[in-house]
Order: structure tokens, then C-alpha cells, then sequence
């Protein structure tokens, strides 16, 4: 029996040593930092490919996309940091390549063209139920009563309609 428990103590001891060693090196590797590809990925994530119709150079298999990828990571190897890499690309194709514009002269328009539509359309919203619910609320008005004339007119006809009968 002791030398069960014995085991037992041997077997735990060994599952929390790898345990620790899988811990320790998973830690190591997650302050490795990210690697060459991974920064070639996140870069090319945030430029659009200029012949492709909607995706980002990343997502592209186009001749220009693949050239794109090799040139961010020529650069990343001569140690240019994201910001300068992007800037290379703008100076190449315009802020058009940038997968998130800034907010800044014709795009800033665009920024504020969503909240501004959004603002303009509960304002009319707004004075449109605010005049229904005015108008449901008011008490309604019968016709007006009848002139003079009218109301002779009105008699004269009942009894003629009296004496057809």
C-alpha cells in the first residue's frame, strides 16, 4: 500500500512539474513579441490592395498584393517601424490605400455625414409625431353652425320633404 502512495506522490509531483514547464515556456514565448510574419500580416491588414475591389492587401492574392507583403517585410527587416512603412505606401498610392481612412478633410465629411443624417432624421421624426399627436388631441370641430340664409333654406326643405310625404 505504501508503495501505491508513493507512486501516487511521484505521479503528482511530475503532472505539476509539466505543468509549470508548459506555463513558464508558453510565457516565454508570449514576450517573444510577434513575429516577422505576424507584423507583415498586421501592416498589410491596414492598407487595401489598389487593384482589388474591396480587400485589404493581406486578404488579396493578386500579383500587386504579393509585392506589397514582400516589400513591408523588406522593410520590416531593415527595422522601418509600422508608421514608416505606411508612409511609404501612402507616398506610392494616396490615402486611398489605407483600409481606415482618417478623419480628416473629404473623409472627415464622410465621418460626420452618418450622425449628421441620423440628427437631421429624429428632428423630423420628431416635429412630424409632435404635430400628429397635436392634431389627434385637439377636439374635433363640428361644421360651423348656418348662416341665416342657410338655415331658412334648410327649414324651407324639410317641409317640403314633410308635405311629399
Amino acid at each position: 500500500m505504501r508503495a501505491g502512495m508513493v507512486r501516487a506522490v511521484i505521479a503528482v509531483a511530475l503532472a505539476a512539474s509539466m505543468v509549470f514547464v508548459a506555463a513558464v515556456g508558453n510565457g516565454a514565448t508570449a514576450h517573444a513579441g510577434p513575429t516577422l510574419e505576424d507584423q507583415v500580416d498586421a501592416i498589410a491588414r491596414e492598407l487595401m490592395c489598389p487593384v482589388c475591389a474591396g480587400q485589404t492587401v493581406a486578404d488579396s492574392g493578386s500579383q500587386l498584393a504579393e509585392q506589397m507583403r514582400a516589400e513591408i517585410r523588406k522593410r520590416l527587416e531593415a527595422g522601418q517601424t509600422r508608421e514608416e512603412i505606411i508612409g511609404y505606401f501612402i507616398g506610392q498610392f494616396g490615402e486611398g490605400v489605407l483600409a481606415k481612412p482618417p478623419a480628416r478633410g473629404t473623409g472627415l465629411i464622410l465621418w460626420l455625414s452618418l450622425p449628421l443624417a441620423l440628427l437631421v432624421g429624429a428632428l423630423i421624426l420628431r416635429r412630424f409625431l409632435k404635430s400628429n399627436l397635436a392634431a389627434a388631441r385637439a377636439p374635433t370641430a363640428g361644421p360651423p353652425p348656418p348662416t341665416r340664409e342657410e338655415a331658412e333654406r334648410i327649414a324651407q326643405a324639410l317641409r317640403n320633404l314633410d308635405d311629399g310625404r
